[in-house]
């Protein structure tokens, strides 16, 4: 496997050693501005990277970027209550000892402990909570705000970007599926792993008939609301407008996986419906789909396979809703040795992934090369949360397999997951990457560029081959990537492709931020 890896990854160093060569004065320029910066050690290469082009992440839970802060300056707008011994929000009346959410900030030490549960800061893992626990139980503890605020997350998130030279965020969100989960409950057929395509037909058929669809509008509706709350806040479109209004967001439709199959089987119906929907409207919504929740639970570890089936199932029925799904986030000890073995080949062979997110077990996963170089001929893509996959798996550097993905030409990028619990920022996983593993310049504008090549943004890439960013399209060749002013053709090309016009912005930003060296 060394062998293997080593192999692959001298061709990656000779093909960017290549590239630096033939590479612009200026890009040359920014490249020894960076080596520098990586001598000087961690700061200097943070302040380097602050404003280096960083393109999309398409991995982040919206839940989880907004920092504990927030939650708590949100909870005493909407009136809830503090209780100190669970550390989380209850309903009013804030009867002793329950705490008015309002009254925390003047209490330092419960306002402390208040963020430290609600996020990673300051935890210590002690015997029989780790720190994977930790993790998943913030998400409980905040719970009980007014989805009022949404437009208010999105708004702190897309500032964040913003602030870090980042263009665009697909979200992770669970709209509204309480009348599809209640069908599911009151007229789906109970499924059973044995469970065929057929079955599946006749339930959709089922569910459809009943009224499933009647929930679309309103989870369209709360997307819409939650980008006129933000652009609003944002004072997009006026001579006031903030950095944040550049930030191009898009949404993820959100699947609980730890449930019943039933309801699984309605909520990810519902979301194809409303990803399609919103798809065929040309809205600023929807794009996407994902299966979320501990990929070790109960539930999701006995349902994985049963849960895929049903993903290949609507995925025939609706070839065009894009599919990222969370798979291998595991690591030997969390799950039983035969847990690690199949998940990332199922996502990607019977749940349709055009993405995965994590992907942190796959040299556990059968035949393992073999499944690398499916990845890497089909152009399933990695979602990287290196931050995330240190503090819920303990897994980092070596440990990590983003060398062997790199070196087996699997196209990855870089992702936050959940910024706010893990109290991180884009920034510093380029930072991270770069000095676990030693990565050239041009390496951070690939992991940059893989990201936007892979958005589920609809249109055609700039690039005239998949992953390959060296020669673009016809109509936009011959000219400079990223120039104010394209040809009358490639202006016509870009136009017709939101892909495409963000991958040229993503070039413009990079002209700029090497014309400063």
């Amino acid at each position: 496997m060394r062998r293997f890896a080593c192999l692959f990854a001298c061709i990656v160093l000779v093909s960017v050693a290549t590239l630096h060569a033939q590479a612009p004065a200026a890009e040359t320029r920014a490249a020894s501005a960076y080596q520098a910066a990586m001598q000087q050690g961690p700061p200097a290469l943070r302040a380097f990277l602050e404003q280096f082009p960083k393109g999309a992440d398409l991995h982040v839970h919206l839940s989880g970027a907004v920092y504990a802060e927030t939650f708590i300056r949100d909870a005493g707008e909407d009136g809830l209550c503090v209780d100190p011994a669970a550390l989380s929000f209850a309903k009013p009346p804030c009867t002793p000892p329950l705490v008015e959410a309002v009254l925390v900030p003047s209490n330092q030490k419960l306002y402390d402990r208040l963020v430290n549960a609600f996020s990673m800061r300051s935890f210590v893992p002690s015997t029989g909570f780790s720190a994977h626990d930790q993790f998943f139980s913030a998400f409980n503890r905040f719970g009980g705000l007014n989805k009022r605020h949404m437009g208010e997350w999105v708004d702190e998130v897309a500032s964040r970007a913003a602030a870090q030279n980042q263009q665009y965020l697909e979200l992770m969100v669970a709209p509204p599926s309480t009348h599809a989960v209640q069908m599911a409950r009151e007229f789906g057929t109970k499924i059973e792993p044995g469970f065929a395509a057929k079955d599946f037909v006749a339930l959709r058929r089922t569910l459809i008939d009943h009224g499933l669809r009647d929930e679309v509008s309103a989870d369209l509706s709360e997307a819409e609301q939650i980008e006129s709350d933000r652009q609003t806040m944002e004072h997009c479109g006026t001579p006031e407008a903030r950095a944040a209004c550049k930030v191009e967001t898009r949404y993820i439709y959100e699947v609980l996986r730890g449930n019943a199959p039933e309801q699984v089987f309605a909520q990810t119906l519902l979301g194809f419906e409303t990803v399609q929907a919103s798809m065929e409207a040309h809205e600023h919504g929807f794009v996407g789909i994902n299966f979320v929740q501990a990929e070790d639970g109960f539930t999701s570890m006995r349902d994985y396979t049963l849960q895929m089936k049903m993903l290949d199932y609507l995925h025939s029925v609706y070839p065009k809703v894009p599919i990222s799904l969370h798979a291998g986030e595991l690591t030997l000890g969390l799950v039983p040795p035969e847990g690690l073995r199949f998940h990332i080949r199922q996502a990607v062979e019977l749940g349709h992934a055009e993405r995965i997110g994590h992907g942190v077990d796959v040299m556990y996963e059968d035949d393992a090369r073999s499944l690398l170089r499916e990845m890497a001929q089909k152009h399933v893509m990695v979602e990287i949360n290196l931050s995330s996959n240190e503090a819920i798996l303990g897994v980092k550097g070596a440990e990590h397999p983003f060398p062997f993905y790199r070196a087996a030409r699997v196209p990855v990028a870089l992702s936050t997951d959940d910024e706010g619990v893990s109290r991180i920022d884009i920034t510093g996983e380029y930072v991270r990457a770069a000095l676990d593993y030693h990565l050239r310049y041009q390496d951070l504008k690939q992991l940059a560029r893989t990201g936007m090549e892979h958005s589920f943004l609809p249109g055609a890439s700039l690039w005239a081959k998949p992953d390959v960013f060296i020669v673009p399209v016809t109509a936009c060749k011959g000219q400079a990537l990223g120039a104010d002013k394209p040809t009358a053709g490639c202006k016509a090309f870009l136009d017709g492709s939101e892909k495409a016009a963000a991958q040229w912005e993503l070039e413009r930003r990079f002209r700029a931020f090497e014309a400063k060296w």
